[in-house]
């Protein structure tokens, strides 16, 4: 897959790792309407059971495009809901680190409108050392003050021991008996191991999307923009570690500054509203 997102800013050598991505410009304006489309199409992935996913053939790709839409968007106050920042989170992870979705949170949403409580994307990751756990926390916010304000105690009261082990349990009743990773998270998730042997292999994504002036200021990536950029980013990411005091597992910090949050919404929910209408 070509990719979409345009990494202006990843800083490894930090505490946490930043990761500063942005949707780029066509024709002198911030790409909303083609980040809008490019999310949709992650729609039947992040909304779906993996059984569901796998069942896709021609004569159901239409039904089951509906149904995905109609999950993440089961109500007409799109503007509060987090679903669609988890959407860009999934998208995110999938396109640039390359992870596989372990489950769908929204899924088992238990009532329309409600929100799945939680831990926001459960990712998984293969590596040399063996099998790392993404568990995603997302803000998809217009302030940058504000998500970090937000997520920092969130991220507090998810990583408490209590708190780990019931999330463990939840997501392990979740997966999908199909799904050939199903074994080896089970494994890395049973109650017999210590959590202490379980936090190592745990990374969390924290996805804060704010509207930049950088991004609105400017009509293409230039090299001024990119400079300008890169010490915004550079910023927050400060005004986010000088916040959180949560240093039991790997965050890496995931900044994506946008031209208007309002605009992808307006996006985003005519897509959505065409996909159910299909």
């Amino acid at each position: 897959m070509v990719p979409f997102f345009n990494v202006h800013c990843r800083q490894l050598a930090l505490q946490p790792k930043l990761h500063g991505v942005c949707a780029g410009y066509e024709s002198g304006r911030w790409r909303a309407e083609q980040l809008s489309r490019y999310l949709i199409e992650w729609l039947p992935e992040f909304s779906l059971s993996f059984s569901e996913r796998e069942s896709i053939k021609d004569t159901n790709l239409v039904s089951q495009l509906r149904k995905a839409a109609q999950i993440v968007y089961d109500t007409d106050k799109y503007d509060r809901r987090g679903e669609f920042g988890e959407l860009l989170l999934h998208a995110l992870m999938r396109e640039t680190v390359g992870t596989q979705s372990a489950i769908s949170k929204i899924y088992f949403k238990d009532a329309v409108n409600n929100t799945v409580k939680g831990v926001d994307d459960v990712h998984v990751l293969s590596t040399s050392k063996g099998l790392e756990l993404w568990l995603g926390e997302v803000k998809f916010y217009k302030s940058i003050t504000q998500a970090i304000a937000d997520v920092v105690p969130e991220l507090e009261a998810h990583f408490q021991d209590d708190y780990l082990k019931k999330e463990f349990v939840l997501i392990t009743n979740k997966l999908d008996p199909n799904w050939d990773g199903t074994e080896k998270l089970k494994i890395l998730l049973h109650r017999n191991r210590s959590l202490d042997d379980v936090v190592t292999a745990i990374v969390v994504p924290v996805l804060l999307t704010y509207d930049s002036s950088t991004v609105k200021n400017f009509a293409q990536a230039s090299t001024q923009y990119k400079a300008a950029l890169e010490a915004e980013l550079t910023a927050n990411h400060k005004k986010f570690v000088a916040k959180n005091s949560v240093t039991k597992v790997r965050i890496e910090l995931f900044l994506f500054p946008m031209a208007s949050k309002d605009d992808l919404l307006v996006q985003l929910n005519k897509r959505l509203q065409a996909a159910q209408d299909l």
